[in-house]
């Protein structure tokens, strides 16, 4: 291909020539033509692209293509149920019922409802009618003194800076509006999150918008923060779905004045979130960091967050607190299936527990403990639809938190796009041309639109299962179709316990080796 480019370069240029002797007009043609083939030739001398140097000029459709692969598959190619990593049907549930236009689908139903994986709620001969806006549940433990009111659905974790200051200013007064809870992220606490809405603000590894000059733990700045009245809870994270285990870093070239002056950090240095915590290192120190916690807010509910890895340290926590009588008053569970920003593939595939099996074990191991009672479970992981959210909530959540659902509630068309600053819709970028495009006002009625017609199917599918509330849902009214010819419920599926099975000397199987190397002392395995 190179010596048949420089061919053809030669014989149009010649070309052109000759003809522009004759009609000087066609001399305008250089206009364009020489600017390609002096990319031609630029490609065949460059060194760093093997296609571009054997395929000069052409080969750069290559790249086009690559460009633009996801949004050709996206458009052209996927099913209503192939796309990932959430599918047509999905996303328009979402867009629909986020701009209040007609959201039920025509003819029957496009699922195999015999295929395996199907799963499906029966519903009861005696329906009831259950009003939405009392779908809540109180969070506070028995050390709280200013327990939390929370929606069955929230904003989950997204700071400012992996969103634009247009996205979180919608998300925080589209909270505002539908009186739901809206996560802060590990990023700190931004003006964008003071439009109304009830703040959860995270604490991270690197105690953002917490810490002192050396990025310490700052009690006296924590006080500051937290007696903010639109922070409502506090939540430490231990961990989350997308990169569990894994630090991050904020390179100094990217911290704004505004950025560094909201986490607290010096201008000119690269940024650090560590992947583990400094303020505690054992189970029972980490018990004494959120009684800590607990009392410098004044008695706010104090939550940890976690995606599920090695089950003893979990079973360490909750032995802990038996030990010291200090619990947090929620534990957040992240499924590692989730993910809004950047993260290394093979920690996005392969690590971390999916949420199912993440929810069932953190309920499981509060319920063995005998802790469940006082301690309330948040399930986050792909909620987008009313039975998404049945589902977590009968296999042992209370409330579910959503992160890429709301952002698609905002305007997000899932290009794909979210760790290179290039969203096309301006929900996830700090470039001000594409931020601009994205107007909160707007956007913050349809987060508000797109939550309340969520729990109103919520609302209606507890209705047709002859239910008063969330709180009757339990492992059996799951269904799932585990073969051509069978079906079974969540509690055969998988192992339930009964309250205190892990406090006594007969531990249950499946739990006892786990147990047996938990140590309320340290998250190391504790020999038999």
């Amino acid at each position: 291909m190179r010596r048949t480019f420089v061919v053809v370069a030669v014989l149009v240029l010649a070309a052109i020539g000759g003809l522009g002797l004759l009609y000087p007009a066609v001399l305008l043609s250089l206009v364009v033509v020489v600017p390609l083939v002096a990319l031609g030739v630029w490609d065949m001398l460059q060194r760093q692209h093997a296609v571009l140097r054997n395929f000069p000029l052409i080969g750069h459709f290559r790249y086009l293509f690559e460009a633009i692969r996801p949004e050709i598959s996206q458009y052209f190619i996927e099913t209503d149920w192939s796309g990932m990593p959430f599918n047509r049907e999905q996303r328009s549930v979402v867009y629909r019922r986020a701009k209040e236009v007609r959201d039920t689908i025509p003819f029957g139903t496009l699922r195999d409802l015999y295929a395996p994986g199907y799963e499906w709620v029966n519903h009861s001969i005696r329906p009831t009618h259950v009003d939405w806006q009392s779908l809540r549940v109180s969070i506070g433990g028995r050390d709280c003194r200013q327990p939390y009111s929370a929606s069955l659905l929230n904003v989950s974790a997204m700071s400012f800076g992996s969103l634009s200051s247009a996205a979180v200013t919608a998300l925080n007064r589209g909270a505002h509006m539908g009186g739901f809870a809206h996560n802060t992220g590990e990023g700190g606490i931004s003006p964008y999150h003071l439009e109304g809405g009830d703040l959860i603000w995270q604490l991270g590894t690197g105690y953002f918008g917490a810490r002192d000059a050396e990025g310490r733990f700052s009690a006296e700045r924590f006080s500051e923060q937290a007696a903010r009245p639109a922070v409502r809870m506090v939540e430490v994270k231990l961990s989350q779905g997308a990169k569990p285990g894994h630090g991050g870093i904020l390179p100094a070239a990217k911290l704004t004045p505004e950025i560094a002056a909201i986490r607290g950090v010096p201008l000119g240095r690269d940024v650090l979130s560590p992947p583990g915590h400094s303020a505690f290192s054992t189970p029972i120190e980490l018990l004494e960091f959120v009684a800590r916690l607990r009392e410098l807010s004044g008695g706010k509910p104090i939550g940890i967050k976690l995606c599920v890895g090695k089950r003893r340290e979990f079973l360490a926590i909750c032995k802990a607190a038996v030990k010291t009588g200090i619990a947090p008053d929620y534990v957040a569970v992240d499924g590692g299936e989730g993910g809004t920003g950047a993260a290394p593939v093979e920690f996005a595939n392969h690590i971390g527990t999916p949420l199912v099996e993440g929810v069932i074990f953190v309920h499981n191991a509060l319920v063995g403990f005998g802790l469940r009672s006082e301690i309330r479970v948040l399930a986050s992981g792909k909620i987008v639809s009313g039975f998404d959210l049945i589902k977590r909530l009968a296999l042992g959540a209370d409330a579910g938190c959503s992160a890429r659902a709301m952002m698609l509630a905002l305007g997000c068309i899932q290009a794909l796009r979210c760790n290179s600053n290039h969203c096309p819709v301006g929900v996830a970028t700090q470039n001000p041309e594409l931020v601009a495009g994205l107007v909160p006002s707007d956007k913050a009625r349809r987060v508000a639109a797109y939550h309340r017609e969520l729990l109103e199917s919520v609302a209606e599918i507890l209705g047709a299962m002859g239910m008063s509330g969330s709180g009757e849902l339990r492992p059996w009214h799951v269904m799932r179709r585990t073969g051509p010819d069978e079906v079974h419920h969540y509690g055969e599926i998988h192992e339930f316990l009964e309250e205190g099975a892990l406090l006594g000397a007969a531990l249950p199987r499946s739990f006892a080796r786990a147990s047996e190397a938990a140590s309320p002392e340290t998250f190391e395995h504790r020999a038999g």
